[in-house]
């Protein structure tokens, strides 16, 4: 499996460069998302894989910077800062409490508390939970539900690495969590707002399908922005 996730890795196109996404061999990209703050990710997923896995790459205006795999239970199996020096990240095995997107369906709140590592070999612990607020939105023609969420990760001698917290939105359907207007802390206990709302789901065949150029809250001298569409609220619970 490493090898096929590092093949993704290279096989992105060329940081500051526009066009179309190609996935790896073997792998079938299913769904574009356009999103706030810059940000466009192409979802994928990959006939090796176990069932119920599922990948997605992000880019901005210098391309790609971020790649990571969920399982059925839209855990965070493993991801990769492309940088310029790639670091991969993966779920330690054995979580005192695993993510469950099926518990979060049936109770309307799931708890965490599982483990990381990195390749260097550095490891970190990550506990929180995502709770359904009742509240249900169509974003693009797209049904989605409002989570609440609030996680820590440390060090494992307990020092703060990051935290965040506010909304996200989950689909049902597809057995994932799109970002939505948060609080985010680097670990100086400062938190600064930020909103990645998704704004465009492209599926095959429609215009902007496989885009790696992102269009919206873009810098205009390097990306003019198309109209927003916004976010459509249908139902409140």
């Amino acid at each position: 499996m490493r090898s096929v996730v590092l093949t993704a890795a290279l096989m992105l196109p060329l940081p500051a460069t526009a066009g179309s996404f190609t996935p790896p061999e073997g792998c079938t990209t299913f769904m574009t998302v356009q999103s706030r703050q810059c940000r466009v990710s192409n979802h994928y997923k990959c006939a090796a894989d176990p069932a119920g896995d599922q990948w997605r790459a992000d880019f901005d205006q210098q391309g790609p910077f971020f790649l990571s795999r969920i399982n059925s239970e839209a855990e965070w199996v493993e991801s990769f800062d492309l940088g310029e020096v790639i670091v991969r990240q993966e779920l330690l095995p054995g979580a005192a409490d695993p993510a469950s997107f099926s518990d979060l369906l049936a109770s309307g709140l799931d708890s965490f508390d599982f483990g990381l590592t990195r390749d260097s070999g550095e490891q970190s612990l990550v506990r929180g939970f995502d709770r359904l607020t009742g509240r249900s939105f169509t974003i693009d023609g797209i049904p989605l539900r409002e989570t609440e969420f609030d996680f820590t990760e440390t060090d494992m001698g307990g020092t703060i690495l990051r935290q965040s917290r506010g909304n996200e939105y989950i689909s049902e359907d597809m057995r994932m969590f799109f970002s939505g207007p948060s609080q985010w802390n680097g670990g100086d206990g400062e938190f600064l707002p930020s909103d990645g709302s998704p704004v465009e789901f492209i599926f095959p065949g429609e215009p902007g399908f496989a885009a790696t150029e992102p269009l919206f809250d873009c810098d205009p001298l390097l990306t003019q922005a198309t109209p927003d569409r916004g976010i459509v609220p249908v139902a409140l619970k």
